[in-house]
Parts: structure tokens; C-alpha cells; sequence
């Protein structure tokens, strides 16, 4: 029984931690704008020219 209770404790921590990280993540795409995006990607675009 009590193997049960700490596998369910160590569940909801896993949960928390990844709901934490996914609202950074997302917190951090939503302050990137539109311009930056496309600088990224034509960044991204003219690399293998480079080579």
C-alpha cells in the first residue's frame, strides 16, 4: 500500500513539473513576434547556401 502512495505522489509531481515547463515554453513562444519568426526562418533558409 504504501509503494502505491509514493508512485502517486512521484505521478503528480512528474505532472506538475511537465505543466511548469509547457507554461515556460509557451510563455517564451508567445513574447517571439511575427517579424522575428521570419527573420528566423530565412535565417534557417539561407544556411545550407553557406555550406
Amino acid at each position: 500500500m504504501r509503494l502505491w502512495k509514493v508512485l502517486g505522489i512521484a505521478g503528480v509531481a512528474g505532472v506538475a513539473a511537465t505543466g511548469a515547463i509547457m507554461a515556460r515554453d509557451q510563455r517564451r513562444r508567445a513574447q517571439v513576434t511575427p517579424d522575428e519568426v521570419r527573420a528566423k526562418l530565412h535565417e534557417r533558409l539561407r544556411e545550407p547556401e553557406r555550406r
